[in-house]
């Protein structure tokens, strides 16, 4: 009989459902599904080919190897300057923005059971940018006001959310529709908003809603990265306990798990993200919708796949940024890109379900 023990310590075996694993056998057992470990590499390769790359563009262009010299604090002082403070802030934060939409997605459509339940149509980013617009137009508030204003919209919103579902649970087709219905509400609110503010206001509010990244440092950045990081243990912590929501809500309980506090817990931590991710650039759409999908679809992960969903809007928001400013005649904001490109990808989603 084979064991684990009389494997070696990297081997190819299956999985209980059938899936060619790779497993590890040093003291502990770590099964990591190939198809899986395939796409991360595969993505992670394409974000560093990517962000080399647009490190390499700009008004003062770099080879490579000089923006590595720079990278070290060699080089030229304006190769230097830069790559560490114009491209390299810019190129981090557009990874960890698409990150927190991605995992934000990935929780929504868990915890939701329906791939059309990302923070986009639930309204979740809505409310952000109305926390936010309010902020901007009532207060003249600073980047520190506005991102203040798009964490309370968002948690604000995700109370109503769970105020008007608390009869029927976090889930299901019920969660999505009263999601639209307030997403409508907020998007006229802002609308709204924005016709009734000054000039210097009005243009303030909007190039926030069309979300840049044109004006990232490392403070910003930071910032965001610090949030992330405090997230990170919760978000480990609750991979698991999502993953069994797929058996539903009866076997997660008689698996120890409490589905009610596990969905408010995903609910607060999924808003919390999308907000800061809001407050850094402004809504991006649908980022949050299509990253949890494209990984899910391509990796056939029967889980959460919080760490492919990550990597995956880091990815589409990297590369919407770079379409963005290089492959068009004219320079377009990353929301505009992710906008056009997310409701192509909208069309052929809802054109596959109805199919299925």
């Amino acid at each position: 009989m084979t064991t684990y023990r009389s494997l070696p310590p990297l081997s190819i075996t299956r999985d209980l459902a059938g899936r060619r694993c790779l497993t590890l056998w040093a003291g502990i057992r770590a099964q990591v599904p190939l198809r899986l470990t395939a796409y991360n590499l595969t993505i992670i390769a394409l974000i560093l080919t990517l962000g080399i790359w647009a490190m390499t563009r700009g008004d003062y262009p770099l080879t490579p190897t000089q923006v590595v010299q720079a990278i070290f604090g060699e080089g030229t002082k304006l190769g230097i300057y830069f790559v560490t403070e114009v491209r390299a802030p810019r190129i981090i934060a557009a990874l960890l923005v698409g990150a927190a939409l991605g995992l934000s997605g990935s929780i929504f459509q868990t915890i939701s059971g329906n791939a059309l339940g990302s923070p986009d149509i639930i309204g979740f980013t809505y409310g952000a940018a109305t926390g936010a617009l309010i902020n901007i137009i009532a207060f003249n508030a600073g980047p520190t006001g506005i991102a203040v204003g798009a964490v309370t919209g968002g948690l604000a919103t995700s109370l109503l959310v769970y105020l008007l579902t608390r009869h029927t649970g976090l889930q299901g087709f019920r969660l999505v529709l009263i999601g639209i219905g307030v997403g409508s509400t907020l998007s006229a609110i802002n609308s709204l908003l924005v016709v009734r503010a000054s000039l210097t206001q009005a243009q303030t509010a909007a190039s926030w809603l069309a979300g840049s990244l044109n004006t990232m440092n490392w403070t910003k950045t930071g910032s965001l990265a610090l949030a992330l990081l405090i997230l990170l243990p919760l978000l480990l912590a609750m991979a698991r306990p999502l993953t069994s929501l797929r058996f539903g809500d009866a076997v997660s309980a008689g698996l120890g798990v409490r589905v009610s506090s596990l969905r408010i817990g995903s609910l607060f931590i999924g808003v919390l993200l999308v907000s800061l991710a809001t407050a850094t650039t402004g809504p991006l759409a649908f980022v949050a919708l299509a990253a949890p999908h494209i990984a899910k679809t391509i990796t056939r992960a029967s889980g959460t796949a919080l760490g492919s969903s990550a990597l995956t809007g880091a990815l589409l928001v990297l590369s919407s940024d770079l379409i963005g400013q290089y492959a068009l005649p004219t320079t377009l904001q990353v929301g505009v890109v992710t906008g056009a490109l997310g409701g192509i990808y909208l069309i052929y989603l809802i054109a596959t379900e109805r199919k299925n």
